[in-house]
């Protein structure tokens, strides 16, 4: 069976063939650990994250601004607004969204300074519109990630 792994990632060039060296593992290239705190913060346990943040915000858009599940037209988008707004006001003051926090997960910078109101409103404007963050390097970072200059690691 073809791994996406063996056809390496459009991030990579055309014709890229990543083939998995000994010892290589995603965050290598960035200075990071393979795996516990520090390490790049695998593609299940960021699912995990994302899906929490959007049960609260869908919460929150119901009890603050009426949103129902099924709403028509632009009332359908009112999750998706609180979930913007949480995420530029998290990520960019604490690192971290409350489903994050929950997994012991952190956004901070590639030169490993906090994200930052201006980077975390990069990357939730491109996590918003999902496709970016559905497509991932070697690293395993999002293109949302990459654009904004950011990374996903462990905490614990």
């Amino acid at each position: 069976m073809v791994d996406r792994r063996d056809i390496g990632s459009w991030l990579e060039g055309p014709g890229a063939v990543r083939t998995t060296a000994e010892g290589d593992y995603p965050g290598r290239d960035l200075g990071l650990p393979e795996s516990g705190p520090g390490s790049i913060a695998r593609t299940g346990i960021r699912a995990l994250a994302i899906i929490v943040d959007w049960a609260l915000c869908s919460l929150i858009a119901a009890a603050v601004l009426g949103y129902h599940l099924g709403e028509p037209g632009l009332g359908s988008f009112k999750p998706l607004l609180v979930f913007i707004v949480e995420n530029v006001l998290l990520v960019g003051t604490l690192g971290s969204t409350l489903g994050h926090r929950l997994f012991g997960l952190r956004v901070i910078g590639v030169d490993r300074t906090p994200a930052g109101l201006v980077r975390a409103l990069v990357r939730t404007l491109l996590l918003a519109i999902v496709l970016p963050a559905v497509i991932w390097d070697k690293d395993q970072r999002g293109f949302h990630d990459r654009i904004a200059g950011t990374m996903i690691l462990r905490t614990r």
